[in-house]
This record gives structure tokens, sequence and C-alpha cells, in this order.
């Protein structure tokens, strides 16, 4: 498989010797395992004096120190005084107790801890308990458009972003189904990527017995992507059809699928009244090829996956996000990181003068200076109008 460097590696980079336990999270499958490697290469490479005590739980060689006290021994045996020491464990989660062992080596303070691990046990809201000192968490995403481009060498003399863009749009992020030509296979590799994710991130983890109420759940959830959700409506949905369940089921069904980064939720705040509305938000999928691989292409609603494919793209380059709403008129995403604030409206064609109006007024119902951009398909360089830039997807997506 082709290997292309990705920019969590400069964060990695830039983090490096700092007291934290470094843990690289993300959906199953999305390169967390690689990221480690190409770090580990890059210690290894520049990095004078380097000690790297390397462990990967994927390979069996590795089994007999499962277990936190073997671990312990064996990284401690290989500490070598003077030098700079590194720890790389990738899938930690495979040693018993291996929560003992971390905490233990870095109140010693004699080692810099890099760790990777399934979804399930080192979710961030576990991290605080897991691990007595301070941690450094790396989110990685299945890849961007613009690493898509990269991956594949395209440039404007091969044929155009924008017919790049129609296939990063159906094919997505998983890198492991680009070594496949044929666009069924691709989705065989997302399909079974997505089941093991349910199975031993979210079923196997939480002890789930009602297996055909969490199917159903991430059914809708999938379906209804980009639209308002609350788990009272995934409830109703699910009770008409027959199959018995409750609210409290559902939101906890909901929580574990986001807590494997399956989805993320997205909460909504009043512009004008300045207020944070939790109880109704919006669910994106973590690569909207998971769509087409679970359900098909039949019936694409482009606007609906163009939303998801800027929500996740936004989240990639480190911003707090949220669905605004302005009246009883609504903004896609207020985008904020520290004291930056973007108003982003997302469209699939706005060629018609009536969709164009309906979605530049939400955008001009916001009197503040922040910019505000539209994204849409448009195949032009940047417009401006009435002080909103209106952007092309494609060209959104592969800059920074």
């Amino acid at each position: 498989m082709k290997i292309i460097e990705r920019k969590q590696l400069e964060t990695l980079k830039k983090v490096m010797g700092t007291p934290d336990i470094k843990v690289i999270t993300g959906v199953r499958r999305s390169g967390k395992s690689m990221l480690l490697k190409l770090f580990e290469e890059y210690v290894a490479k520049e990095v004078k004096n380097a000690n790297i005590i390397s462990i990967d739980f994927n390979n069996i060689d590795y089994e007999f120190i499962n277990e936190y006290h073997a671990l312990n021994s064996y990284i401690e045996n290989r500490y070598k005084e003077g030098s700079r020491n590194f720890v790389f464990i990738d899938e930690v989660q495979l040693c018993n107790g291996f929560e003992k062992t971390i905490n233990s080596l870095h109140t010693s303070m004699k080692y810099d801890i890099y760790l990777t691990g399934s979804n399930a046990f080192l979710l961030s809201s576990d991290l605080a308990t897991l691990f007595t000192g301070r941690t450094f968490t790396i989110e990685v995403y299945p890849f961007s458009f613009k690493e898509y481009l990269e991956y594949h060498e395209i440039k404007n003399g091969r044929y155009s972003k924008y017919d790049a863009f129609d296939k990063y749009l159906l094919e997505g992020g998983f890198s492991g189904s680009y070594i496949f030509d044929d666009l069924s296979e691709k989705y065989n590799y997302i399909k079974e990527t997505y089941d093991t994710l349910i199975v031993r991130d979210v079923q196997q983890r939480n002890k789930i017995q009602n297996t055909l109420v969490l199917e159903k759940v991430s059914d809708f959830l999938i379906n209804n992507i980009s639209n308002s959700t609350t788990g009272r409506s995934v409830t109703n949905t699910l009770n008409n059809e027959a199959l018995s369940t409750n609210h409290k089921t559902v939101g906890q069904y909901i929580n574990y699928l986001c807590n494997a980064f399956a989805f993320y939720k997205v909460n909504r705040y009043d512009i004008k009244g300045k207020d944070y509305l939790r109880s109704q938000g919006k669910y994106y999928l973590c690569d909207t090829a998971i769509k087409y691989a679970k359900q098909g292409l039949r019936n694409i609603d482009y606007g609906r996956v163009y939303e998801n494919i800027v929500a996740i793209e936004l989240m990639r380059r480190g911003y707090e996000i949220y669905v605004g709403t302005i009246g009883n008129k609504e903004v896609d995403f207020i985008a904020q990181k520290r004291d930056e604030k973007i108003y982003i409206q997302v469209s699939y064609n706005i060629r018609d003068e009536k969709t164009f109006e309906r979605e530049v007024s939400s955008l001009l119902a916001i009197k503040d200076a922040y910019p505000k951009i539209l994204i849409a398909n448009t195949m032009q360089p940047e417009q401006n109008y009435e002080g909103i830039h209106i952007v092309d997807i494609a060209n959104w997506l592969s800059e920074e």
C-alpha cells in the first residue's frame, strides 16, 4: 500500500519530548498504526541518542507480555541510562491492565510515551480515568480530499480536481479500500470495516445483547446524516417498525456509536440568543462512503452528503462546530477555533436563483462581522456576494 505523510505527523513532532502521554485515536482503520510507525521511523532517523522501545500487540511475537507486569518488566529492562527513551505501543488495550504500567512508566519521568488502541478502550472521556498523568490526544480521521489527491498523485495536468472530487465523494477516505479497482470491492472492504467496528468497538465493549436494535439505530443515523435528529425521534421510528425499545436504550446506543468515532454529534447554537441548544442536533458519519457501502447508491441526496463532508473536514482542521439557528433560519455551521469564527452554509447546486437566495438569506441575517462562506458545487473560482465568499467545494477541500 502506498504511504503518504499526514499532517498529524507534524503534530507528533511538535509534542515530542513533552511530559504528556500521547494517545492516537480515531475510527478503526483510519491510519493510527501507520502514523505511529512513521513517527517511530522519524525518531530513529532524526533524534540523536534515541532508545526506541517498540511494541505491536497486533503481532503475536508480543503475546508473551500481554499482562501489565510482564509489559512493565519488558520496557524497564530495555531502558538505557543517558539516552532519550521512547515507548511506542500499538493496540495497547490488548495488554491486560495496561493502564497500570503506563501510569507507572509516566510517573517515573524516564520515558516519552506514545500509544494507539481500540477506540472502545481509549475513549477521550475515559482517558482522565485511565491515566493519572496528562494526556495529549491526536485524532486521526479517514483521508481528506487533499490527502486523496496526494495519494493518487492527481494534479491539474492529469484530470481535473472536480472529476477527482466526484470519485472521492463515492470512494471516501478509507485508504485501505484504494488497493481495489472495482467500486463494489471497495465497498465490501468499507462495509467489513464498519461491521467490525460495530461488533468490537460497540457491541462487545458495551456487552449489548439486543444487537438488532443497535443495528437499526446505526442504520437510522446513516440514513439521516445532516438531518436534525433526537433520540426520541429514533425511538419512535423503531417502535413504528414494531421493534420494541425505549428512549434511554436508544440514547445509550447513539452515545456508544459516537464514542467509537462512527458518528459525530453537532449541537445547535442560537446565534441571536447566544445559547446552546443541546436537545436537538445533527449526526455526521465519519466517512460518507460507509453510507453507500451499507445502503447502496440509489437516491443520493448530494446536499446532505456535501454537508457531512464539510463537517468532518472542519473537525479535521481543528474547529469546534455548531449548527446555527437565527429566527426560523438555519446556518449549517458555526466553526470556531480560539478567536476565529466562521459562518458556513453548504449547498449542492446554487445555479437555481431560488435556491441561491434561500442559502444566502441565512448568512445575510447574521449582522456581526465574522466571515461568511457559501460552499457549493460551482466549479468556479471564488466569488463574492454582499460580503459572502462563494467557494467551490473541491477547491475549499483541497486548500488549508
